[in-house]
């Protein structure tokens, strides 16, 4: 019997790739952990405060005084953008991952996240250029595994922008399947009887690459002729220098114009060993380095983005509908207006909280992959349909390029995060519920340890440890019926107890990817529900408001749950997880009445959120007297739109 359902178990398991055993090796669980169990935690966490650090907003003033109104920083047009890299690296702004020992301004993650914010907000292609070196450079990787004669070179350079630092992953070949036809380098002996390493290299997509000085360059090495010892092999990450022989940096991509260096890296080159980070000690070793150290672009940089785009949308359109009439009315006050400025507010507190969450997070020493999935895809998510709602208040003004529209640049922007560091389709579909399962599930990854042993003993205790995980949940899940707890609790022990039942599908997850998305849904707004109490704990700032957001949150739910139930085997026994949504029209009226009515809560979305041009504009009219002059002017001004002169 125990071979029996050894067996039948392991034909449903497909064998785990090197790749993705590295992946579910790295980071740690925490709360996504707590939600395949069925209960989160009280969470408290020391660092609280969420401000912008004094010393961090005077420099980005400076900087956005300087060059925050140049939108278009690339290709450079004009003499001032020339000076930007060599400004940016000489104020520190490159330099938020590097300790002082090496010249650096290291910041907490919260500390990052609210700069990247508040940059971002003001001008999204100095977020861009900002962020790159603070996540997808080379500084973490050399930190972390770079010898010490490589940490001593390089770090002091990258910190005070000698060096301009950019990342080579993404090829024709390979985007969100980052390993897949990954750019190839073998082993061979040069002419002197020295060991190098050959690469052709076919990059796409890498920004900063066009005025990049130091590339990390990630590729596929091989070692055909055995020169090697230990046979060294596999994904390897490389420092390349401008200038190299063979490298190409002179073609450029133009991302949706939004005006950020992003190009090609094109060549073939030879390199020393001594170039790849950490030495040849570390040869086959760059996939583990890129899955523990690449991930704040997913988990703290994009996520700070859509934080920046959906608070100054939120904000700057509530303002504009209180004074932009139609029909005679102002549109705050039409129902369908108060309907899209509700789910912007919905939307934006939830990615507000969920940063909060996360920053807190990491700064306790966590490194969630799982959470930082999540995070990615939801917020980048929530922030497109933020300024898709904003651009149907905005109207014709938000069609027209000019100095007065407030959301072109976010709207262009948009689509960026939605793509970069895995599309949010692979992301949903594949990684957020697929590897959670394996990942923060408390039972699972050692069932599959198990059977790759062959290990009939420990599989059997293992499994009985699932057998008895998911029976003490099913009792739970019963138990919810009856009981007074809130449907978050509820739907947190729904969720964990249907985890098990899908996860008898084994293998076929992988191909089911509506089950897959239908999860990862449910999951991706569980944490944010969490967030969004965890966040009202620590502030205080609406307990109204965080009601609303969660139960919106959960109604989001429940389409998902009662799919996934009607798709299962054995549903039967999971009818009781049913459930009707309880949609209310009022909901939204409530959400906007708080926002008008509870001045924290337009206090806490205006924080870390560049206050000139026109949202300045606006909070202005809005402690004017509407009758007087000044009013007037004011009013004609921010509702303008560019017009320009038709030559000849």
């Amino acid at each position: 019997m125990r071979r029996f359902i050894f067996n039948n178990i392991k034909k449903r398991i497909p064998k785990i790739s090197d790749t993705e055993r590295i992946a579910l090796n790295c980071g740690t669980t925490s709360i996504d952990r707590e939600l395949f169990e069925g209960k989160v935690q009280q969470h408290k966490f020391c660092n609280t405060g969420i401000s912008l650090d004094t010393n961090l907003k005077n420099s980005a003033d400076d900087l956005l005084a300087k060059y925050g109104r140049n939108q278009y920083v690339y290709p450079f047009n004009n003499t001032e953008s020339t000076y930007l890299f060599d400004y940016l690296g000489k104020k520190g702004f490159f330099s938020y991952l590097i300790p002082s020992k090496y010249g650096g301004n290291k910041l907490t993650t919260q500390q990052l996240s609210n700069v990247l914010t508040y940059i971002t907000s003001a001008n999204p292609c100095l977020g861009v250029i900002t962020m790159v070196p603070n996540s997808l450079g080379p500084s973490e990787l050399l930190l972390n595994y770079g010898t010490e004669e490589q940490q001593n070179k390089y770090l002091p350079e990258l910190a005070n922008g000698a060096k301009i630092p950019c990342f080579g992953l993404t090829g024709p070949n390979n985007g969100s399947d980052a390993t897949g036809s990954i750019d190839c380098g073998e082993i061979i002996k040069n002419k002197d009887g020295k060991l190098q390493i050959k690469i052709q290299i076919n990059k796409r997509y890498i920004t900063l690459a066009p005025v990049a000085d130091l590339i990390g360059l990630a590729f596929n090495l091989k070692d055909p002729y055995n020169l090697l010892a230990n046979n060294k092999q596999g994904i390897t990450v490389a420092l390349i220098e401008r200038g190299h022989p063979g490298l190409k940096q002179e073609y450029y991509h133009n991302p949706l114009d939004v005006g950020f260096p992003n190009g090609t890296l094109k060549g073939e080159i030879f390199i020393d060993l001594e170039q790849v980070i950490g030495g040849e000690d570390k040869i086959g070793h760059g996939w583990k380095m890129l899955m523990e150290c690449l991930a704040a672009g997913r988990g703290i940089c994009l996520p700070a983005t859509a934080n920046a785009s959906s608070k100054v949308a939120t904000a700057s359109m509530y303002l504009y509908s209180k004074h932009r009439k139609q029909f005679n009315i102002p549109l705050i006050e039409m129902e369908a207006i108060e309907n899209k400025l509700a789910n912007m507010l919905f939307n934006t507190w939830a990615i507000k909280s969920s940063i909060f969450l996360t920053n807190q997070l990491l700064d306790s020493g966590e490194k969630p992959s799982v959470i930082s999935a999540i995070m990615k895809q939801q917020t980048t998510e929530r922030g497109r349909e933020v300024i898709r709602d904003a651009m149907d208040i905005y109207g014709g003004s938000g069609l027209c390029k000019g100095e007065n529209n407030m959301l072109e640049k976010f709207y262009k922007n948009a689509p960026i995060g939605i793509t970069v560091e895995g599309s949010n389709v692979l992301t949903k579909n594949l990684i957020i519920f697929g590897q959670g399962l394996n990942k923060s599930h408390p039972h699972i990854y050692s069932v599959l340890e198990s059977i790759e042993k062959d290990d009939i003993n420990m599989f059997m205790n293992k499994f009985t440890n699932i057998v008895s995980h998911s029976l003490c949940l099913l009792k739970k899940s019963y138990a919810q019926i009856f009981s007074s707890n809130s449907l978050l609790e509820k739907q947190t022990t729904y969720f964990a107890c249907i985890s098990n039942f899908v996860a008898l599908k084994g293998g076929k997850i992988k191909k089911e990817q509506s089950i897959s998305a239908d999860m990862a849904e449910i999951i991706g707004n569980l944490y944010l529900a969490h967030s969004v109490k965890i966040y009202e704990e620590h502030f205080n700032v609406s307990e109204k408001l965080t009601q609303i957001v969660i139960n919106k949150l959960l109604n989001d739910n429940i389409d998902c749950f009662n799919r996934v139930i009607n798709n299962l085997p054995f549903n039967f026994i999971l009818q009781h997880m049913i459930q009707k949504k309880n949609e209310r029209y009022d909901e939204n009226k409530e959400l906007i009445k708080e926002l008008k009515s509870n001045d924290k809560v337009l206090s806490a979305i205006l924080n870390d959120v560049y206050l000139e041009g026109s949202l300045d504009k606006l909070l202005k009219l809005d402690g004017l007297d509407k009758k007087s002059e000044e009013y007037s002017e004011l009013y004609n001004d921010i509702i303008s739109v560019g017009e320009y002169e038709i030559e000849g």
